[in-house]
């Protein structure tokens, strides 16, 4: 999954609004601002994904927004999710990884006085083309 639209019912309240991914069970949050409302609920789609993921579900497609059921004064907004861009928010705790080179490239990147750590980030984010 890399990025997907859900459409998400917006309910005005006193103060913001409250949303709801029909699409995904109890996927609801809320927000003072349309702005904040929105962020929210995409943590929240984050948050419910992966309980998906844990549990090996699979993941729901999102619905076409003129399918949903509205209340007086709901509108349905269609809210991205990049998975890529939550799980770089929210999952940034060091996982260590054994490897293997040459002696001699060791040797030299020592003398250079090499980050191995970030030399090998910096390499898997160009190779995978992210940043």
């Amino acid at each position: 999954m890399e990025k997907v639209f859900y459409p998400v019912i917006f309910h005005p309240e006193d103060v913001g609004f409250s949303t709801f991914v029909p699409d995904l069970d109890g996927c609801f949050s809320q927000g003072d601002t349309l702005s904040e409302a929105v962020a929210m609920t995409q943590d929240a789609i984050g948050l419910v994904l992966e309980d998906y993921f844990s549990a090996a579900k699979p993941i729901p497609a999102p619905s076409l927004p003129g399918v949903l059921s509205l209340e007086e004064g709901d509108f349905v907004a269609m809210v991205e999710f990049d998975e890529l861009d939550y799980r770089k928010r929210h999952e940034n705790q060091a996982v260590k990884k054994t490897l293997t080179i040459p002696g001699w490239l060791n040797h030299l990147a020592e003398e250079q006085g090499l980050n191995f750590s970030r030399v090998l980030q910096n390499a898997l984010k160009r190779e995978l083309n992210v940043q």
